[in-house]
């Protein structure tokens, strides 16, 4: 029976007759598109502008000095370390991108930046050591595993990525697996974390890692480049420039082309305390890095590759240098270089340098232990048996091979205090602390400095933020906390982590803490005190800290509502390990959308990918799609199904939908909708496809293609929001076996409860249902094997032809009634419905002659077509036949 029809967005042919209860599909307009020559992207890092720290030039001999002074006087770039350099290789200017000619350039002793003399002063980007300090909110990345990336520089050390590196799976952000520890918690703010609140966004930065053929914004001019990072792109809208001209281009973002498609960040609530990024963006657990502190550097890995760069000049010498007691603990060190007979305050300078700092060198030291101490599980509490470095002294050839740096103690300390709430105009204020000051004398001498002269300091709370480049991690400090102990706590225990912690002052937050759990995999057609009673038993449920918000009975899944941060992160962890009638629980954190804070005309984009069908090309779409719109609507369908991404825009009043994956992933997607489509806001989204699959038939009547084959995802995304609504009929189909089965539990003869089925596209009875079967038994087997379109429609080939001398006379076995009517059916093994004029990969059964008494088919006529096939070979000469005409 008829089930109506379904929406997709497409194109072409004129509207006709739809049943009352049709809704959309989205499929390709007709007409041509024009690309534009930018790709949405982001970034936020406050102008370089505004810093006013700059790095201490190193020491230098008499003759280089006047050099070296000379190019910090020109150059105006924040906490960069120029020094004059010989070159060596061909080279290319880090702003200007030009080849350097001649042999002497500038190059920055820490981040690797490379300039001519000429572009010094107009050099604008911030050296590595003081970038933490530019970023406005930090957000950590979602760096996946490490792989290999082709023309890639570093964001860290700006060098090439020639081995294994990580990427964000959010952002733009590539580094070494080294430098991963020192990057920027700067990744895109894509939800409101607490009380914050944005009216307006300004572009997210992010430098380099352009094509070559990119152009800036302002000036028209090439500003990438494949031999250094080089140029700014804007991780939302995308518009590209180079860093000199980014800083006129009027700073409010607008999101570019995709405005319209894409969910703002002020329309998306959630409390990520506890959870990870990838967590909160439901990235697969496959690409997470198997250990907690995977900020770790593998020292072994970068020992050996340092040793054999260095290992034939015999002038240098390898020092390990650890910057805590947490690199001890761990033995997670940096490597220096320098010569065999060096000066201590030289070498304090590398070793600052290599963790990226750029503090004075003289309120440093270093401290050496035999390498047995090094080593032994106590050193942390052995601290005082170190010996130290007398200062002034010389370092020689027989020294220690590990030392640790250490901050000298120091009796008072200018600390920069954070606003926590958005108003206040300036980005932070410096107040200085002694051996008395506490947490709760701290926030009463900044509250009068931001204005808040009669507020009650009680109000108020001095948070300590770790901006690491995985995990931003904050902790409440309590009120009578010495915050220049606090401090050298902090850098007795990592000098990295000092150079990324910021402390904050804000107000109380008295607001309920609120975590939305999808739990999914339970029984189905439960009520509501049912399913709180089974995660009661199974996950030691709290029902003073939990409640079930939603329930979705059909699909066996609940929604909970969680008030406690610890109690939503130990209900996630344990729900993953949880069977309940041998089937396996999902749980998937999913944020609050704010509908009322969209803007008019917006209409978000729900993107859901099947990172499994057709060619395995849906992981590089997933990345792609989290880039261009906001990772919180793009789902993948492994993790949960459909379900979680329509719970999260059930309140949106308009929204469409976009399906990467082959056939039976837009069935099962559209199966889901049709559930849930009473609980929707939007009851009938228009759905677009991006055909993953091997056949893709129902993406070749609607005109997405014979399959993805690489395109541009951003082109992809202008041509779902020019689609045209195009109406397709749905259909239920009732299986009745008619046939007795023995009950379990009382030996009795029942008759087989009928089964119900959607089809979409066709259904099949005989030889074309076996081929089909048999693929998806071999598929099932062989999972892996199934990478590309090509291979598996040989795997159809082979199942139909182990199928060619079977005799099924299906015509003896069956009947066929149409209209009430008998039809006599002649020698066929099957009998094919079809819904569209499309099958087997883009064949046409019904052909291209129709009887007079037949109309041409179409997918929203309410009509099905029904025709047999005698054979294999049969089914073969039809798909020659559709081959030829392609050609």
């Amino acid at each position: 029976m008829a089930d109506g029809a379904h929406a997709l967005l497409g194109g072409g042919g004129g509207s006709r007759g739809s049943s009352p209860s049709a809704s959309p599909l989205l499929g390709r307009g007709g007409k041509s598109r024009s690309l534009p020559t930018t790709t949405s992207s982001s970034s936020s890092s406050s102008s370089a502008s505004s810093l006013h720290q700059q790095r201490r030039t190193p020491p230098a001999s008499p003759k280089q000095q006047p050099q070296q002074q000379q190019a910090a006087s020109r150059g105006n770039a924040p906490g960069h370390c120029f020094k004059r350099v010989t070159l060596t290789k061909p080279t290319f200017c880090h702003y200007c991108t030009d080849f350097i000619w001649g042999l002497a350039g500038y190059l920055c002793e820490v981040c690797n930046f490379m300039s001519h003399e000429k572009c010094l002063k107009h050099v604008k980007m911030p050296c590595s050591c003081v970038a933490p300090s530019l970023v406005r909110v930090p957000v950590a990345h979602c760096l996946g595993p490490p792989g290999h990336y082709k023309r890639k520089f570093c964001a860290v050390c700006r060098k090439l990525l020639e081995s294994p590196a990580f990427r964000c799976e959010v952002c733009e952000l590539h580094v070494h697996t080294d430098c991963a520890p020192f990057a920027c918690s700067d990744c895109r703010q894509c939800h409101q974390d607490g009380s914050q609140d944005h009216d307006t966004y300004h572009h997210h930065w992010r430098e380099g890692n352009l094509s070559s053929g990119a152009r800036c914004k302002v000036c028209r001019k090439t500003c990438g480049s494949s031999e250094v990072l080089s140029g700014m792109r804007c991780e939302w809208c995308g518009i590209l420039a180079h860093a000199a001209c980014s800083v006129i281009v009027p700073p409010e973002c607008t999101f570019g082309r995709l405005r319209n498609m894409i969910l703002p960040p002020n329309c998306v609530h959630l409390c990520s305390r506890n959870f990870s990024k990838m967590h909160c963006f439901r990235i697969s657990e496959s690409l997470q890095t198997e250990a907690d502190d995977d900020d770790d550097v593998d020292s072994s890995t970068q020992l050996s590759l340092k040793e054999s760069q260095v290992s034939t000049d015999s002038s240098k010498q390898i020092l390990k240098i650890y910057d805590g007691n947490d690199a001890v603990k761990r033995n997670q060190f940096r490597l220096i270089t320098v010569p065999r007979i060096t000066k201590n305050e030289e070498v304090v300078e590398a070793a600052l340098r290599s963790y990226y700092i750029n503090d004075d060198p003289q309120d440093y030291e270093l401290q050496t232990f035999t390498q047995q101490a090094l080593f032994c599980d106590d050193i942390i509490n052995r601290n005082d048996t170190t010996e130290e470095t007398q200062p002034g002294s010389v370092f020689r050839e027989a020294v220690p091979e590990a030392w640790i740096i250490r901050a000298k103690p120091r009796d008072n300390e200018v600390i920069k205090i954070y606003p926590g709430w958005l108003k206040i105009g300036m980005a932070c204020v410096s107040i200085r602390v002694n051996k008395e000051s506490t947490t709760q004398m701290v926030i009463k001498e900044v509250l009068p400095l931001l204005g808040h002269q009669l507020e009650n300091f009680q109000n108020f709370k001095l948070v300590e933020v770790l901006m690491g480049s995985k995990q931003v991690q904050r902790m409440v400090l309590d009120d009578h906390e010495l915050i220049l102990s606090r401090f050298q706590d902090i850098r007795k225990t990592s000098l990295r982590q000092m150079n990324q912690t910021r402390f904050y002052i804000v107000e109380n937050n008295i607001s309920a803490k609120r975590v939305h759990l999808f739990v999914g995999g339970l029984p189905p057609h439960l009520s509501t005190d049912e399913y709180t009673n089974i995660l009661r038993d199974e996950l030691s449920l709290k029902t003073n800290l939990v409640s079930v918000s939603h329930v979705y009975s059909s699909q066996g899944a609940v929604v909970l509502e969680i008030s406690c941060f610890a109690e939503a992160e130990r209900l996630y962890m344990l729900a993953k390990d949880t069977t309940v009638n041998d089937k396996p629980l999902t749980a998937v954190v999913i944020p609050e959308v704010l509908q009322t804070n969209l803007p008019q005309n917006c209409c978000p984009l729900l993107v859901f990918v099947n990172p499994k069908s057709g060619g395995l090309k849906g992981r590089a779409l997933l990345y792609s799609f989290r880039k261009l719109l906001n990772p919180h609507q793009v789902f993948e369908l492994t993790n949960g199904g459909p379900l979680p991404g329509f719970h999260t825009f059930s309140q949106i009043p308009c929204f469409r939908i976009l399906v990467c994956g082959g056939d039976g992933t837009v069935g099962w997607v559209l199966g889901a909708l049709e559930e849930i489509r009473h609980k929707l806001a939007c009851s009938e989204p228009s759905v677009a496809i991006l055909p993953l699959g091997t056949g893709n038939d129902l993406g070749r009547v609607l005109r997405w293609g014979a399959g993805y084959s690489g395109e541009d995802p951003y082109s992809i995304l202008i041509s779902v929001d020019e689609a045209d609504d195009v109406l397709m009929d749905r259909w239920t189909i009732l299986l009745d076996a008619q046939e007795a089965i023995e009950s379990a539990e009382n030996g009795v003869l029942e008759p087989e409860p009928p089964k119900i089925v959607q089809m979409n596209n066709y259904c099949g009875l005989g030889i074309d249902a076996e081929l089909s079967l048999g693929f998806h038994h071999a598929r099932e087997e062989e999972p892996d094997k199934f990478n590309s379109r090509f291979h598996n429609k040989g795997v159809y080939v082979k199942v139909g032809l182990q199928k060619m001398s079977h005799t099924r006379n299906l015509h003896k076995e069956i009947k066929l009634q149409v209209d009430q009517h008998e039809v006599e059916l002649p020698n066929i093994e099957g009998l094919i419905f079809i819904n569209i004029p499309s099958w087997g990969s883009g064949a046409d059964l019904w052909g291209s002659d129709n009887d007079n008494r037949f109309e041409k088919p179409r997918i929203d006529d309410g009509l099905l077509e029904v025709v047999g096939v005698t054979g294999v070979v049969h089914m073969g000469q039809v798909q020659g036949v559709y081959v030829q005409a392609s050609e």
